[in-house]
């Protein structure tokens, strides 16, 4: 083995993998896309605890030999992300894929329209999440000597967008971490990359920001921009699971987007 070579990637079959904000949308869809592939144990995190047992059933059923468990956990602070870890690496006996697709709640508006006040609280809670887990992953993986880490922003963070200064921000910074960790990581094995969708039919955060009021009326402009359809959850979640598997043992530091043609960013 030369100096640069690293041990073979795991194969889906078996590894384990831990989605955070994986009790709907994309998460949910990827998690499942996972216990498809083969994954024999998938640990979901989320607040409700109600969906979190509802994904548990819906990952379950399409590969009933997956151990798969449900963790309600927040990880928008630092203390809960430990949490998180901690109790992954535990049920989990090492947790070989991190996926962090968490979301907040916030819409897109004019600069001039958010108050100071909110400021921190939305690039907080949009950005830090995905670095948190990090923090407390990459060590577990380091020692192991490989894993994957997927991200989720969104093309705001590559192309200026009225109305997503703040949020903009926020997911330029993911991309940037993703970019820098992924670099770092590399010599130990670990790939990092980061999905940058846009509009995604059927997800809570697609609902919030096309429901009404100036959002609205952008989103509905970039959808007819999509000409080769707003991608659906199961779009995002199949790039994840190519990312998350062998196929993709070269390829890291990416900023992928899955926006139907919206842009090229």
């Amino acid at each position: 083995m030369g100096t640069h070579e690293i041990s073979p990637p795991k194969e889906l079959q078996h590894s384990s993998g831990l989605i955070v904000g994986g009790t709907a949308g994309i998460g949910l869809a990827t998690a499942v896309g996972l216990a498809q592939a083969g994954a024999p144990r998938i640990m979901v995190v989320g607040r409700g605890t109600e969906r979190g047992q509802a994904a548990v059933e819906r990952i379950s059923s399409v590969n009933s030999a997956c151990e798969v468990s449900f963790l309600s956990a927040d990880a928008t602070t630092a203390d809960g992300a430990a949490h998180i870890a901690s109790e992954a690496e535990r049920i989990l006996g090492g947790v070989d894929i991190l996926v962090s697709t968490t979301a907040a709640d916030v819409r897109p508006e004019l600069f001039a329209n958010i108050p100071t006040d909110d400021i921190a609280r939305i690039f907080n809670q949009l950005a830090l999440p995905c670095m948190y887990l990090a923090s407390e992953i990459v060590p577990h993986m380091t020692a192991r000597k490989g894993g994957v880490i997927i991200n989720l922003a969104s093309d705001a963070g590559k192309t200026a967008t009225p109305g997503e200064s703040v949020i903009g921000a926020a997911k330029a910074a993911i991309v940037m971490f993703t970019r820098t960790l992924a670099i770092e990581a590399k010599r130990s094995g670990i790939r990092v990359n980061v999905l940058t969708p846009s509009l995604v039919n059927g997800t809570a955060s697609t609902e919030r920001i096309t429901s009404d009021g100036f959002s609205a009326k952008l989103f509905a402009k970039a959808a007819q921009q999509a000409h080769l359809g707003v991608p659906e959850s199961e779009d995002l979640a199949a790039l994840a699971v190519f990312l998350a598997s062998p196929a993709a043992r070269r390829l890291t530091g990416q900023a992928i987007s899955v926006n139907g043609g919206i842009s090229a960013a």
